[in-house]
């Protein structure tokens, strides 16, 4: 349904995509994952058409959104979220929407039903009749979702739907998405791992302007070593007695020191905690804090995205 290949954009100097190319399906939920800066906003921009490439070709359905003879049919395929919605506070949630679904081409005689099904689908009955200006924050989100939806697209395309939302408020958007993806094709991007783990069936990693992985979050999870743990131990002091005794363990693969932390990456199958504290006590460091945790994809991102 979507395809992108060796796609291209520079600001300057600065390579916001180098090189981007992936394929996505009818009915896929896919994450766009990426520390600030990795490239996401850009790469929605230009999937929607308010930005061009450099280089690089995009096809949705066939049709290239680079053929300018082609763009409307492919932007009415597609509705889209930016990370600032731009909403007019003066309208009331029902009058903006009208207006925008009217934009969309929507016919007078069908702009109520429309209208009526988006906003029971997005949770917004309640506030229908509100303006603008006087919603919450999670509101507005719903109402620029519903805008993105009013016309009925094949794809949604979500940028950071979530940013600044109170924890409750992020549960209501990840479930409105998930009810979303099972009707449409969703592209969501943003920074914040749990909720595209939440949300999405499929991840793609971006940092730098690169794809640095994509898959499944448990295909990502096992290239990472999902058969591997972490163990994070804080200590008084770290002399250099300690390091050779938790080399020597059995199942461990890596140590790495941070000031007085240190983090052991070992065998899933192998919890080597009690060998740890007997090894520390013994050596007089002074043992503050030892957790153990499985490999997940929070430790792939932060490994793919390092600096």
């Amino acid at each position: 349904m979507i395809k992108v290949d060796n796609l291209m954009k520079k600001y300057g100097e600065l390579a916001a995509l180098d090189g981007v190319s992936f394929e996505m399906k009818e009915g896929e939920v896919v994450g766009i994952l990426g520390p600030n800066g990795a490239g996401k906003t850009t790469l929605l921009r230009i999937l929607v058409a308010f930005l061009e490439p450099d280089s690089g070709k995009i096809t949705i359905d066939g049709l290239d959104i680079n053929n300018s003879l082609l763009q409307q049919k492919i932007k009415s395929k597609i509705g889209y979220l930016p990370e600032h919605a731009p909403l007019y506070e003066d309208m009331t949630v029902s009058e903006y929407l009208t207006f925008v679904g009217k934009m969309q081409g929507i016919k007078s005689d069908d702009i109520y039903e429309k209208l009526a099904e988006v906003i029971s689908k997005c949770g917004l009955e309640e506030k229908k009749n509100a303006e603008i200006s006087t919603l919450s924050k999670g509101y507005r989100q719903r109402t620029g979702i519903a805008q993105a939806l009013i016309h009925n697209p094949e794809i949604v395309i979500l940028d950071e739907p979530t940013t600044g939302l109170d924890p409750n408020q992020r549960i209501e958007i990840r479930d409105l998405i998930k009810e979303i993806g099972k009707s449409k094709t969703v592209i969501l991007s943003s920074h914040v791992l749990p909720e595209v783990q939440s949300t999405c069936s499929r991840v793609i990693i971006l940092n730098k302007g690169k794809i640095v992985a994509d898959g499944t979050p448990s295909d990502l999870e096992s290239k990472g070593g999902k058969n591997k743990a972490t163990i994070h131990i804080e200590v008084e002091k770290i002399e250099s007695n300690l390091l050779p005794r938790l080399e020597s363990l059995e199942g461990v693969s890596n140590i790495e020191i941070i000031e007085n932390r240190i983090i052991i990456i070992s065998n899933a199958e192998n919890d080597i905690r009690k060998d740890i504290a007997r090894i520390i006590i013994e050596e007089n460091h002074g043992l503050l804090e030892l957790t153990r945790k499985q490999i997940d994809l929070e430790d792939v991102f932060i490994d793919l995205t390092r600096e």
